[in-house]
C-alpha cells in the first residue's frame, strides 16, 4: 500500500484526509498519463460516484482536471462501482474513476480508479499517481485550444449495465417476493429496476439517500433491519449491499444472515452439480470460517486461501483461471461475468440457485455450521519478532494439535498498525477463548508486547 492510496483507493475523510486539491490532482494525472498511452486520440475516462453529499464535489474536481489535461470525462452519475468496470472494459475507456468509501460513513469518501481491463489499478501506476502527488515528478502540461477536453452525459452506459444484468438471469423471478436493503447507496438506482424487470415483487429499503444517511444504520453492515423486515413481511429472500453496491449479503426466509462463506458454499456447490466450477475450485480468504471449509471437504470442493481482500481473491483467481471466489463480507466474484465484487450479481446467482434447484436459500446454507470464532489484537513492539518468536510458534502448534480437525488457530499481521491478531474458531467461544489467551500469554511472557 501506498501514501495515499490503499488496497481500495485513495480513501480518507473528505477535504480531511481526502482533500478537493487532491482530487483534482488525481484528475490532471490521469487525463495526461492515459492521454499519453492514447496515441494522438483523445482519451476517455468514464466516473461513477456513490451517494454522499461530497461525491458531487469531487467528481467536479476530477472532471476539471481530466479535461484540463485533455481527457474526455464521461459521466454515469450514481451508479455502482461495479457498474463502472462493466462500462470500462465493454466499452473501450481508458479508465474509469469510481467515486466511493464503500461501506464507510457518509464523511468519508474515495477515488478507486480502474484501468481498461475493468480491474484494479496497477501498483506501477498508482506509484506514478503518488509521486506526482508529492510533486515529485515534475509539472504536466495544461491542454490548450482544442485539445481541452469536455464534458459527456453518460446515463445511457449505467442504463446498458443494467441490460446486462437482466441478461444473466436463467428465469423469471415471477412469485418470488424479494426484499433489497439498498443502504441508501448507489444500489438505489440500479437493483430494484432489475428485479423489477425480472418479475419479482421487489420491496426496497433505504432507498431514500439524502447524501448523509449512507450506510447509517442499514445496508450489509447494518444488516437487522433487513432481518425484520424479511420475517414482518413474508420475504422469500432479502440482499442488502454497501454503499457502492459491490458487496452483498443475504437473509433467507426465516430472517437468518447467509453471510459470504454460505453464499459461497451455495453457489459454488450449484455450480459444481452443474458443471460450471471450473478447477472444482473456490478462492477463499485466510478469514473465511472453518466451517466453510468443512463443508466444501463434505462436498468434495477443492478450496485456496489468499491474503484478506477482494484484490488478492481476484488475482488468485485471474492468474488460475477459477470462476468463484470471495470473502466472508460479501465481497463475491464470479469472473465469468465480472471482474470485480458485484453485489447485485451476487444475488441474482443465489436466486439462480434457488430457482433451479427449487430449494430455499435457508434449507441450502443450513449445510454450513459456522463455526465461533475469537479474534483479539495484541499490540507488539515488533510484528515481524512476534510472528517469528520460536515460543509464539510452539504455542501455536501446541494449539493446532490441540484442536485437531475440530478447529484452527491463524496468527497474523495487521497491514497497518503495530498489531499480531490471533484468531481461534473452534466448537465453542470457551475453547476459542482459551486458546486465543493461551497464546497471547505466551507473547507478554516474551516480553513482545506493548502494555
Amino acid at each position: 500500500m501506498g501514501k495515499y492510496f490503499g488496497t481500495d483507493g485513495f480513501r480518507g475523510e473528505a477535504n480531511v484526509t481526502l482533500t478537493v486539491d487532491k482530487a483534482f490532482q488525481v484528475g490532471r494525472f490521469l487525463g495526461w498519463y492515459y492521454g499519453q498511452q492514447a496515441r494522438g486520440e483523445v482519451c476517455r475516462i468514464v466516473i461513477g460516484k456513490d451517494t454522499r453529499r461530497s461525491s458531487y464535489m469531487f467528481e467536479y474536481a476530477l472532471v476539471a482536471g481530466l479535461t484540463a489535461s485533455g481527457a474526455d470525462a464521461y459521466l454515469l452519475h450514481v451508479t455502482t462501482t461495479p457498474s463502472v468496470s462493466y462500462v470500462v472494459r465493454t466499452e473501450q475507456f481508458d479508465c474509469g474513476i469510481m467515486i466511493s468509501a464503500s461501506h464507510n460513513p457518509y464523511y468519508d469518501n474515495g477515488i478507486k480508479v480502474i484501468n481498461g481491463s475493468g480491474e484494479k489499478l496497477e501498483e506501477s501506476v498508482i506509484e506514478k499517481i503518488e509521486a506526482y502527488l508529492d510533486g515529485e515528478s515534475g509539472e504536466i502540461p495544461l491542454a490548450e485550444r482544442d485539445r481541452i477536453g469536455r464534458t459527456v452525459d453518460y446515463a445511457a452506459g449505467r442504463n446498458r449495465y443494467i441490460g446486462y444484468l437482466i441478461s444473466l438471469a436463467t428465469r423469471s423471478f415471477k412469485g418470488k417476493r424479494v426484499a433489497l436493503d439498498c443502504s441508501n447507496g448507489s444500489a438505489f438506482s440500479v437493483a430494484k429496476n432489475v428485479f423489477d424487470a425480472l418479475g419479482a415483487e421487489t420491496y426496497a429499503i433505504n432507498d431514500q439517500p439524502d447524501g448523509f444517511n449512507i450506510n447509517t444504520d442499514c445496508g450489509s453492515t447494518h444488516i437487522e433491519g433487513l432481518q425484520k423486515y424479511v420475517v414482518e413481511h413474508h420475504m422469500d429472500v432479502g440482499f442488502a449491499y454497501d454503499g457502492d453496491a459491490d458487496r452483498c449479503l443475504a437473509v433467507d426466509e426465516n430472517g437468518e444472515v447467509v453471510d459470504g462463506d454460505r453464499i459461497l458454499y451455495v453457489c459454488g456447490k450449484y455450480m459444481k452439480e452443474n458443471g460450471m466450477l471450473v478447477g472444482n475450485t473456490i478462492v477463499t480468504t485466510v478469514m473465511s470460517n472453518f466451517g466453510l471449509y468443512k463443508a466444501l471437504d463434505r462436498e468434495g470442493i477443492r478450496y485456496e486461501k489468499t491474503a484478506v481482500g477482494d484484490k488478492y481473491v481476484y488475482e488468485n483467481m485471474s492468474k488460475n483461471g477459477y470462476v468463484l471466489g470471495g470473502e466472508q463480507s460479501g465481497h463475491i466474484i464470479f469472473s465469468k461475468y465480472e471482474t470485480t465484487g458485484d453485489g447485485i450479481v451476487t444475488s441474482l446467482k443465489v436466486m439462480e440457485a434457488m430457482l433451479e434447484k427449487k430449494e430455499s436459500l435457508g434449507k441450502m446454507a443450513a449445510e454450513v455450521t459456522i463455526y465461533p470464532q475469537v479474534l483479539k489484537n495484541v499490540r507488539v513492539k515488533d510484528k515481524n519478532e512476534a510472528q517469528a518468536d520460536p515460543e509464539v510458534q510452539k504455542a501455536v502448534e501446541n494449539v493446532t494439535a490441540a484442536l485437531g480437525d475440530t478447529g484452527r488457530i491463524l496468527l497474523r499481521p495487521s497491514g497497518t498498525e503495530p498489531v499480531i491478531r490471533v484468531m481461534v474458531e473452534a466448537e465453542t467461544d470457551e475453547i476459542c477463548h482459551m486458546h486465543v489467551d493461551s497464546v497471547i500469554r505466551v507473547l507478554k511472557e516474551r516480553g513482545l508486547t506493548i502494555e
